[in-house]
């Protein structure tokens, strides 16, 4: 038991800054659960499958690439782009509603209807960051329940990728960029070194 305690501690510790940010955990089942939908109900031959599956995925890995630059206006830049591709993917899964005549449910029968949202967002909160193959349930068998999974997931993310837009810029209004951070350095050199 202590050794298993003490592998996952040694996992956590390993985890990269932005695998602590509920902006990006939530992008994680928003991808998995995105490939499973067009596996089942989009045309694999179908671009409109290339784009949500690319959408879902930019929607994660940008906030791992923003996360890696040196320049806070870089991050924001890319979190900004992930908020796109987040935003696109839903207009796919209205789009989707729309077309197969599936109805959008409010959220609150979402929750109460789709068992699924409480269940990852349990995973989500467990821990400061996720397992390497997290448990997330299976996504819905009937279209309209997964769509409006998505959809709810979806809208989450996208609020909460703004969310993390909004406090990025705010730190850098406080504390400038690295541009701003070289040339003080730059600047306090010539000035002792001459």
């Amino acid at each position: 038991m202590k050794a298993a305690r003490d592998m996952n501690t040694k996992i956590q510790n390993n985890k990269a800054g932005y695998e602590y940010l509920l902006a990006y955990k939530i992008t994680v089942p928003v991808y998995d659960y995105t490939v499973e939908f067009c596996k089942r109900w989009i045309d694999y031959k179908s671009r409109t499958k290339d784009q949500m599956e690319q959408a879902a995925r930019s929607g994660m890995v940008n906030i791992a690439e923003g996360h890696q630059q040196k320049s806070l206006a870089s991050y924001i830049k890319l979190v900004g782009v992930a908020s796109g591709s987040q935003e696109e993917l839903l207009k796919d899964y209205q789009a989707y509603a729309r077309q197969q005549r599936l109805s959008i449910w409010e959220k609150e029968r979402v929750v109460r209807e789709v068992r699924e949202v409480g269940a990852v967002w349990d995973i989500l909160k467990k821990t400061p960051t996720l397992p390497n193959s997290p448990d997330f349930p299976n996504l819905p068998d009937k279209p309209e329940a997964a769509v409006n999974l998505m959809i709810t997931l979806v809208n989450q993310a996208c609020y909460l990728l703004h969310r993390l837009e909004t406090a990025l810029e705010q730190k850098h209004t406080r504390e400038g960029g690295y541009n701003e951070k070289l040339l003080k350095k730059r600047l306090e050199y010539r000035s002792r070194y001459g």
